[in-house]
């Protein structure tokens, strides 16, 4: 498709989609789930006062819903503004792709613990960290959770503590 050719209704709707996919993935990084998150309503006046731009709670639960599809280039400004991404985040892929990984550490660093956690593991051995990058995968699948969570480590063996030859000796 060059600039001058019509966007077709299916890529229109799945940019739209993607919109509603990102914001709402910013917005959940930035105030994650929990009994302290705010509304919608709070994240629009957070937008207002740290940015000057007018958004109200109604029309960002639309956006972030994909409910409302008619975005205005100020307020994708507003919005890129506030959550400390370029405006393009939101429409383009390779962008989007390019900080996403960035965006999901920025979010875990905000936890205390975590910061706690990483400041203490610098200096360790690389043999000592792959086995508590082990650990953790392991308290993520017992959790629950999704054990490839997260920035991706290549050298670190998906199994778990035990899946590398590293013995106790490395540690």
């Amino acid at each position: 498709m060059t600039r001058n050719e019509p966007m077709s209704a299916a890529t229109r709707r799945l940019l739209q989609r993607k919109f509603a996919q990102r914001l709402s993935g910013l917005i959940a990084a930035r105030f994650p789930d929990g009994p302290g998150r705010p509304g919608y309503g709070r994240i629009a006046r957070d937008i207002r006062e740290a940015t000057g731009g007018s958004i109200s709670g109604t029309y960002l639960w639309e956006l972030a819903t994909g409910r409302k599809r008619n975005v205005t280039l100020e307020q994708l400004d507003v919005l890129a503004e506030y959550f400390k991404v370029p405006p393009e985040y939101f429409l383009n892929e390779e962008v989007s792709g390019r900080l996403g990984g960035e965006l999901e550490l920025a979010a875990a660093l905000d936890d205390e613990r975590v910061r706690t956690l990483a400041v203490q593991a610098q200096g360790l051995s690389d043999a000592t960290l792959d086995a508590l990058l082990g650990m953790v995968r392991e308290m993520r699948k017992l959790s629950g959770g999704d054990d490839a969570r997260g920035l991706s480590c290549p050298h670190v063996p998906k199994g778990g503590a035990g899946a590398h030859s590293t013995g106790p000796e490395g540690l």
